[in-house]
């Protein structure tokens, strides 16, 4: 059975219907199965006295929740929340699945992506099976005036 792991991030706005729609896609052409991965950053230790009792456990199911539905309306046949760094829970559940293909969301690089590698960068390198990016603008680049008015 061919396999389409699609990761996504929950708490990132903008993007996923993209990701998971080019998902979508692809298993379709593939005839394969769509699986829908989500990653829960861990939250540091030092961070966790600070706060409210139930914050965790409310924010999980609130992830699995928001994963179920992007699910169903996007026909993945399995729904799968882990808890981890987000390019290394992504490549043991494709390794654990054997998937045929991962396909994630990139994003404009940040300063931290410059310094240390970004999700997709991580996972394209390391990943057993092909990866597709879905390349996702932040912003629309500034254009000026007068370009953008050209042949109006």
């Amino acid at each position: 059975m061919k396999k389409v792991l699609v990761a996504i991030d929950i708490a990132r706005h903008g993007g996923n219907d993209g990701c998971l729609k080019t998902a979508q896609d692809i298993a379709k052409t593939m005839d394969a199965t769509l699986i829908l991965l989500h990653v829960i950053e861990s939250i540091p230790r030092y961070y966790i006295p600070s706060m409210p009792p139930g914050a965790i456990s409310k924010w999980k199911l609130e992830a699995e929740e928001e994963a179920r539905k992007l699910a169903e309306k996007y026909g993945c046949s399995d729904v799968v929340v882990r808890e981890g760094v987000p390019a290394t829970k992504i490549l043991e559940y494709a390794s654990e699945i054997n998937a045929d293909l991962i396909v994630l969301n990139s994003h404009d690089p940040e300063l931290f992506d410059y310094l240390f590698g970004s999700v997709a960068n991580r996972v394209v390198q390391h990943a057993h099976c092909s990866v597709h990016v879905a390349r996702q603008h932040d912003a629309a680049p500034d254009v000026p005036p007068d370009v953008a008015n050209e042949g109006t």
